[in-house]
């Protein structure tokens, strides 16, 4: 994975509370054994009408959100089923932070295994983000993972919590591999002690 220090990028909203990762990416969609192609389908029974038309209501499908790399929503996001596809389609999407009050536990715990930043900030912090977003055309925010610090051109900053063990995953560009990978020196010499007991 790569690893993830700052960024700075265009904010997208979806004002939505609950959203479920079936919402994220439909169960039709999962048929697909890599990581990479989910993005298209991100969000797709909201972004496109039942006859195939791009829903322009959808605030992400707006233009002032093209490339948009930060993603705020409500609270509970990521609910329901434990697909890792979700993050999958988001990362794949373009989405790179998702800002939001809470998260359901298994997506959250995903988003750090594919080198997503998921944030949780108060519902008075959130709510203050959509009106920035829709205030400012083209509105950005920079995320500097290890500051842990939030800011805009228009004098925001806010500091953000993180576990200290998941904020060095993200740093690091760790996963479960990579991590276990660290103690490569120690696990060989495990092995080969273990194999001359055997022996």
């Amino acid at each position: 994975m790569e690893p993830f220090k700052q960024l700075t990028g265009i904010v997208a909203p979806v004002d939505r509370v609950n959203v479920d990762t079936d919402a994220i990416i439909p169960k039709q969609f999962l048929k697909r054994i890599e990581r990479s192609g989910f993005g298209q389908f991100l969000f797709f029974e909201w972004r496109f009408h039942e006859n195939g038309d791009i829903n322009t209501e959808f605030e992400p499908n707006k233009a002032r959100y093209e490339g948009a790399s930060v993603l705020v929503s409500r609270a509970n996001f990521g609910c329901g089923s434990s697909r890792e596809h979700a993050p999958w389609a988001i990362l794949d999407y373009g989405f790179k932070v998702i800002i939001a009050p809470s998260y359901a536990d298994i997506f959250y715990n995903n988003c750090f295994k594919n080198s997503i930043l998921p944030i949780k900030l108060s519902e008075e912090q959130v709510e203050d983000l959509f009106q920035r977003t829709a205030k400012h055309e083209g509105y950005k925010l920079s995320v500097d993972l290890e500051k842990k610090l939030l800011t805009d051109e228009h004098g925001l900053s806010i500091l953000f919590d993180l576990d200290e063990h998941r904020r060095q995953f993200l740093l690091q560009g760790l996963d479960d591999i990579g991590l276990t990978l660290q103690h490569e020196e120690k696990i060989t010499a495990y092995e080969q002690k273990h194999a001359v007991r055997l022996g």
